[in-house]
């Protein structure tokens, strides 16, 4: 049988733990021979960090009624023997639901009150107001307990149309979409805005998230899970129902919160759920398995996916095979394939990314460690050349030796002038970056754009408003490219000065490339570009909504923003740490040389051996060359996880 996703997400986060600890030990091992800067070690610690705390959230998105909370139970929950997530007739998720883990909170369900709605701030900001949520504690060893606990966020409330219009959830331009009023003219709403369920599950400990989503209406009406939370899902899990197929809401869903240019079959996963309702024993196998082809086709023929990107899939009966432990059901269920799935595109493409991001930061430390040792190798020879001049020289030439290295060592130290005159220049450059990429900047920004959106009427030129926006966002950018790429000539000029005055090897770390971030950009403009459908020309005429949108779409680019400046930041870094650890380098230098002369000094036949621990120190820096050599090959080999000489060779670590 295929490995679960359950054991798959396993073996990646034994693999993460595991990879960070070999990571740490080889920062330890480095700083404890000196061959660690700053900018390194910052960078290293960045990478470790997360390997260990880096999130994989997978978002499920359907409209009600297709069977997506009890898929979650079936994927993450059966091991309970029972439904966590409510999915019994009539009672089903009815706001958007976190599901993760941070030990720094106890375990809790906490619940934030619909009305919050009313109030112009967006998620990011309730999440930092605790006392606005309502907590309910849980039991993560009590299965019913637990099950209760969770059946509040399908808890909901009937009120007037007024309210109910107030909050997102009636519009009088689309009647067919509202929700039934009862025999009062009350309509029935959430009673929770969003809920954020902290417990310690073995996956959700190890960095998965799991993002619930209600139906079109929910989703229509908060952005911030169409800009913020589900793009920046590794993996959306759409449901549909197979008895039904695509329906008029689930491709409103589709087209308007989760289509995005470009290869989606990584990223996104239809899952043809129910299929047990087409299983008849009027029918042969054969002809149940060519209704569920059909139906499969027809879903991605309208949805324009490859069909190998729809899986028919029945949650409920895997769910109860697995706490049956039936594996005939369970393979007819056909659960272990969309299991299988998950882990092979989501966790592979998450484990490249850790990968590219070690490789990348392994170079650079392995590059400025060897260049250190380089140093010291040359400085030893040079020394050694130095005393072996000394042989047979009387005391007078043994003085002036000295003097003539504590001259070496003013003139070096009155070179300094040209140095701080760089940084000085370097960090009014870097100032210029962060305030065209900092939050002052963007909320000029994003205040231009609400100004445009909050013009009274329907607004057809919204793609256009949009564009300029991103446009303007785009250009800052390569406005910073720009600055950098004058302090990358400033740099290549200064330490080409120092490498010919000073002997240095200093190089100019790769300037960064921020094309990276712009492709970023123009992806959150095209879920916007999507967002911002026919179908949502009314609600942007809503002063209300167009507040929500843009502080959500502020949140989304502020994170790339932060993300361009730390790039630049660790890359200015790095030139300012390997200039001082060769100046560092070459004052030790003058230290030792000025130490051995006053040895020789107190007695001749000090000469030999000053010699000799020289040549001693020369072979000991060969050895670490060669330890280093050793241990960033161990870190840069892509063995798989769970293999045995990857095992052994942490073991020997």
């Amino acid at each position: 049988m295929t490995a679960s996703f359950t054991q798959q997400f396993d073996q990646h986060g034994t693999w993460r733990r595991n990879f960070a600890h070999r990571l740490k030990w080889l920062t330890r091992w480095l700083n404890e021979n000196e061959l660690l800067n700053q900018s390194v070690a910052e960078r290293l610690h960045d990478v470790e960090s997360q390997l260990r705390t880096s999130r994989v959230m997978v978002a499920f998105v359907a409209e009600f009624s297709r069977g997506k909370s009890e898929l979650i139970n079936a994927i993450f929950f059966a091991g309970y023997g029972r439904r966590i997530m409510p999915a019994s007739a009539g009672r089903t998720t009815m706001c958007p639901t976190e599901l993760g883990y941070d030990p720094a909170h106890p375990p809790s369900l906490r619940l934030l009150p619909i009305e919050t709605r009313l109030e112009p701030y967006s998620l990011v900001h309730w999440r930092e107001e605790p006392a606005r949520w309502t907590h309910v504690d849980i039991d993560v060893d009590d299965a019913e307990l637990l099950s209760q606990a969770m059946s509040k966020v399908a808890e909901v409330r009937w009120v007037p149309v007024d309210e109910a219009k107030a909050l997102g959830f009636w519009s009088d331009d689309n009647l067919d979409d509202n929700p039934v009023p009862d025999s009062d003219g009350r309509v029935e709403i959430p009673r929770w805005r969003h809920a954020v369920l902290n417990m310690p599950h073995p996956l959700l400990e190890q960095g998965l998230v799991i993002l619930d989503t209600p139906g079109l209406n929910a989703i229509g009406a908060e952005p911030e899970l169409t800009v913020s939370l589900i793009p920046q899902a590794h993996a959306v899990v759409f449901i549909l129902g197979a008895d039904t197929g695509v329906t008029r809401s689930d491709l409103a869903i589709w087209r308007e919160h989760l289509v995005t240019e470009g290869d989606a079959s990584e990223t996104r996963i239809v899952v043809l759920n129910k299929i047990d309702t087409m299983w008849d024993i009027l029918s042969t196998p054969a002809q149940v398995d060519a209704q569920i082809q059909r139906q499969r086709k027809g879903a991605a023929d309208v949805l324009g996916v490859p069909l190998t990107q729809v899986l028919p899939v029945s949650a409920q009966k895997g769910l109860q095979a697995k706490i049956r432990r039936d594996v005939p059901l369970l393979q007819a269920s056909r659960l272990p394939a969309l299991e299988a799935i998950l882990g092979e595109g989501l966790l592979g493409k998450r484990e490249t990314m850790l990968r590219l991001a070690v490789d990348a930061s392994i170079a650079a430390l392995r590059t400025e460690a060897s260049r250190i040792l380089n140093v010291r190798q040359r400085d030893l020879s040079e020394q050694a050349l130095e005393l072996q001049g000394l042989r047979g020289k009387n005391s007078s030439v043994i003085r002036h030796m000295r003097t003539r290295i504590e001259q070496e060592q003013s003139e070096f130290e009155g070179s300094n002038t040209r140095i701080l005159a760089l940084r000085s220049v370097q960090g009014k450059l870097l100032r210029e970056v962060y305030a065209v990429l900092g939050s002052t900047a963007l909320k000029a920004d994003m205040g231009r754009l609400a100004t445009a959106l909050k013009r009274r009427g329907i607004k057809f030129n919204v793609r256009k408003v949009y564009g300029e926006t991103f446009d303007a966002l785009r250009n800052n950018l390569r406005e910073v490219q720009a600055t950098t790429a004058e302090i990358q000539s400033m740099l290549h000029a200064t330490f080409r000065q120092l490498n010919a005055e000073h002997g240095f090897t200093l190089q100019a770390p790769p300037e960064p490339d921020l094309t990276d971030f712009e492709q970023q950009l123009s992806q959150i403009e095209q879920s916007h570009v999507h967002y911002l459908g026919v179908g949502n020309l009314l609600k942007l005429a809503q002063p209300d909504f167009c507040d929500k949108l843009v502080r959500a779409l502020a949140s989304r680019l502020r994170v790339v923003n932060e993300a361009a400046m730390t790039e630049v930041e660790r890359w200015s870094k790095g030139a300012g740490a390997q200039l001082d650890a060769q100046l560092k380098e070459r004052r030790r230098t003058f230290t030792k040389r000025i130490e051995a002369v006053e040895r020789i000094q107190g007695a001749a036949g000090n000469l030999d051996e000053r010699l000799a621990e020289l040549a001693a120190q020369e072979r000991d820096l060969s050895d670490l060359h060669h330890r280093l050599d050793e241990l960033t090959a161990v870190l840069l080999n892509h063995e798989a996880p769970n293999s045995s000489s990857y095992r052994s060779e942490l073991s020997a670590a």
